[in-house]
């Protein structure tokens, strides 16, 4: 990369970073977001847009997420750092780097079998190697895993998953986009003994989560 497109990439970058911590508090969470090249788990000829605030088109139909929408998931998932949390939907691998700067483990599952691979070896090259992605089964998450601490789900569904919920151990935390297909909710469920509590973090809009549970796996996407 030539050393101009370098000095663009690095004043884009803190120009985000900035405009991420206006709605992201948890310092941990910047400097993850901060320590991520999000330019290498992009397209080549997207690259020159990767600080910029915004999803980008991967493969597939798929996208990398919004850089604040990643801040704030991660941040709602409150983790200390030795947690064992599952991602739903690996897509660019970017969402799991990040987790894997703030938890001990990284359980990622994608269902789109090249994404997978590609994000497992991009994550692998770059040395995240508390992370394994899986081609994603016929249930969703990844059961042989669980419990987990914590599960983020980059993917939309009309409803919270049973499924992912007896996945999460008590005291974990289950970070989904709930709603239609065209905008959902971002809500936090947190496990107790006493049942489940929901809290509603604001609006967004991601791909639909296919499966048992949420959307038809062979309905349009």
């Amino acid at each position: 990369m030539a050393t101009n497109e370098t000095g663009k990439l690095a004043r884009d970058r803190t120009a985000l970073l900035a405009e991420i911590a206006t709605e992201t508090k948890d310092p941990r969470v910047i400097d993850a977001l901060s320590r991520v090249p999000r330019e290498r788990f992009m397209p080549e000829d997207l690259r020159e847009f990767a600080y910029e605030n915004r999803p980008l088109p991967i493969a597939y139909g798929q996208t990398i997420s919004q850089p604040l929408i990643v801040g704030m998931m991660t941040e709602a998932l409150m983790l200390k750092g030795d947690e064992r949390v599952l991602e739903i939907g690996t897509g660019s691998g970017y969402q799991a780097a990040v987790l894997s700067l703030l938890a001990a483990h990284v359980v990622s599952v994608e269902r789109i079998a090249p994404l997978a691979e590609r994000a497992s070896a991009i994550l692998r090259e770059l040395g995240y190697e508390n992370v394994e992605v899986h081609v994603a089964g016929e249930e969703i998450g990844w059961p042989e895993g669980a419990p987990y601490d914590g599960i983020i789900v980059t993917a939309a569904s009309p409803d919270v998953p049973l499924s992912l919920l007896r996945q999460l151990a008590t005291g974990g935390r289950l970070v989904i986009p709930v709603g239609s297909r065209e905008l959902q909710e971002l809500v936090r469920i947190e496990k107790t003994p006493g049942g489940a509590k929901r809290q509603n973090l604001g609006p967004c809009r991601f791909v639909p989560l296919l499966g048992p549970g949420a959307w038809p796996a062979g309905s349009p996407s």
